[in-house]
């Protein structure tokens, strides 16, 4: 019997933007999974792997490594509090102090890594501990493990299926381990083969959207990612990313990340080239994370 925490994993709201998008004939749904009860997408993600861990006999004896940029690791520390299970992170050291301590309340051990490098230096510090003491760890390697994709094969996709009516035409979402859209993506395809599956990245190394990959310049690529899912790859710059987050608050009152703005920016554009259809954006966290993130900047641009 899972934790009740493990049960409150997904079914998360489908939301109608109408004041972004008022003309008839195409809608734009947002997927909210700041529903979820760690706060983000990575909760689906988060559950599976460690469900495979335990079906594999590899916890709770050991403790659950990995490398995060963020939310997978907030995702972790309350689902493994819940079960039982220690958790170690390895994070670039840009995360905010608010994280960290958020991390903490949950007893979560973060190792943090050259901020430069982004989570491809994270990856590489989780693999060093993985290789130096594998009797104490469990690599769950989010970016390879096959649980994450089959996560969202089993809930995402069958929730946008149903909360659409079968009625959704094309899914808009943002690749960072890429596993939402691999798994929801091929499993709308598997009810209806003309779903258009459109990938949201950075337009460049250096960005901003939190938990996004630009795959181009990635040292790791995740071994999940099939870059031949994917009907199109939209690029998308970070400020205008941030000026979508503020529209979303200032018209729709809704509070999301950088990402999720992204992803909504994406949407949009796709939208604007239809005569009909039904485009849904995934959104992977609220914006409550990044409010001190989104001070700093204002200060370092006065």
């Amino acid at each position: 019997m899972w934790p009740s925490v493990f049960h409150l994993v997904g079914n998360t709201p489908l939301v109608p933007l109408r004041s972004l998008w008022p003309r008839h004939g195409v809608e734009i749904w947002l997927k909210a999974e700041w529903f979820n009860p760690a706060g983000s997408v990575k909760d689906r993600a988060a559950r599976g792997i460690v469900q495979a861990g335990f079906a594999a006999g590899e916890l709770p004896g050991r403790r659950l490594l990995d490398a995060s940029s963020g939310n997978t690791a907030v995702a972790y520390s309350v689902l493994g509090r819940a079960a039982g299970v220690g958790v170690t992170i390895c994070m670039p050291s840009t995360v905010t102090v608010g994280l960290r301590r958020l991390l903490a309340a949950y007893g979560a051990e973060v190792i943090l890594t050259d901020r430069l490098s982004g989570t491809d230096g994270a990856i590489d510090a989780a693999r060093a501990v993985a290789a130096e003491d594998s009797e104490r760890y469990w690599y769950a390697d989010q970016y390879s493990n096959p649980a994450n994709p089959a996560a969202h094969a089993a809930s995402t996709g069958p929730e946008l299926w149903r909360q659409s009516g079968g009625r959704i035409t094309h899914l808009v979402a943002g690749l960072g381990t890429s596993g939402t859209l691999m798994g929801a993506g091929r499993a709308l395809r598997a009810k209806n083969p003309a779903v258009r599956l459109v990938a949201v990245e950075p337009d460049g190394p250096m960005h901003g959207l939190a938990g996004l990959k630009h795959m181009a310049t990635a040292v790791h690529v995740p071994s999940i990612f099939d870059e031949a899912v994917p009907d199109e790859r939209r690029a998308v710059r970070t400020e205008d990313a941030e000026v979508m987050v503020q529209r979303l608050v200032r018209e729709e009152g809704v509070l999301v990340g950088w990402s999720s703005g992204a992803a909504v920016l994406a949407a949009l554009d796709v939208a604007a080239t239809l005569r009909s259809g039904v485009v849904v954006a995934i959104a992977p966290d609220g914006g409550e994370r990044y409010l001190g993130d989104a001070a700093r900047r204002r200060a370092a641009a006065a």
